[in-house]
């Protein structure tokens, strides 16, 4: 119980990789808002039915007054706020197109929600955590920013931004008590992949497995253990900082 009497935001956590995050930290102790745009209620039914504290609030992260909404009724409810994890992004329903052919309303959007929406979650709960000097802030990239993966660019960019944002933020919080990390997930097989039709070619299957060193598919749960160390005081040094989850396909 590492996390016991922390409360936590986790963002795009209805589904996917944002619910294997908002289990895990249950499962430490932790106190959870299961946020989303999708219904968080079959989730926080999950999580209350198996003895943990958990609260639903539906909100985009791009309307400030939404979130700030969501920050304040986890606040009532728990008390304040420890940890945020910002995975809310788009990634899952977009197609593969070289850089040319992707229009500049689809890349506005997705580096709006991917970076301008991680930024407005952190500017949210940083009054709560600045006052109580403390914070885990943790950033989702992806491992796609090393690799420089192509036929997503505008996907790509937005993840390589997550990472210069995240440096940035701790330059600027650590004499807060507030620490700021980054994950950076590999091919992961999510809801949202599962979903779309252009992910069910074997040989995308193939050609990620095959540049691995652990030849096999990435699930959420894969993730969680890196989650729970930043989330946890065993990372109270450690900031600025983005771990690579990968099965050692990209080493840096």
């Amino acid at each position: 119980m590492r996390l016991k009497d922390k409360v936590a935001i986790v963002t795009g956590a209805a589904q996917g990789i944002g619910a294997a995050y908002a289990r895990a930290l249950a499962a430490e102790g932790a106190r959870v808002c299961v946020c989303d745009i999708a219904d968080p209620k079959p989730l926080v039914s999950e999580l209350t039915s198996a003895g943990h504290r958990a609260i639903g609030t539906v909100a985009d992260i791009l309307d400030t007054a939404a979130f700030g909404a969501a920050v304040d009724a986890t606040i009532k409810a728990f008390g304040g706020v420890h940890i945020l994890v910002n995975n809310a992004a788009i990634f899952g329903q977009l197609t593969f197109k070289p850089f040319y052919d992707i229009g500049a309303d689809e890349w506005d959007k997705v580096m709006a929600v991917n970076v301008r929406g991680t930024v407005e979650c952190v500017k949210a709960v940083l009054p709560h955590m600045r006052n109580q000097k403390y914070g885990k802030i943790i950033n989702i990239s992806s491992a796609t920013f090393h690799r420089g993966s192509p036929l997503l660019t505008h996907y790509v960019a937005s993840k390589g931004a997550v990472i210069a944002v995240t440096r940035c933020m701790a330059r600027e919080l650590g004499e807060l008590g507030i620490r700021v990390n980054c994950i950076a997930p590999g091919f992961t097989i999510s809801a949202a992949v599962q979903a779309n039709p252009i992910y069910q070619n074997p040989a995308i299957t193939n050609m990620t497995i095959g540049a691995r060193a652990i030849k096999r598919e990435e699930v959420p749960e894969d993730l969680v253990g890196t989650l729970i160390y930043l989330a946890s005081p065993d990372s109270d040094f450690v900031t600025g900082q983005t771990i690579v989850v990968d099965g050692g396909s990209t080493m840096v």
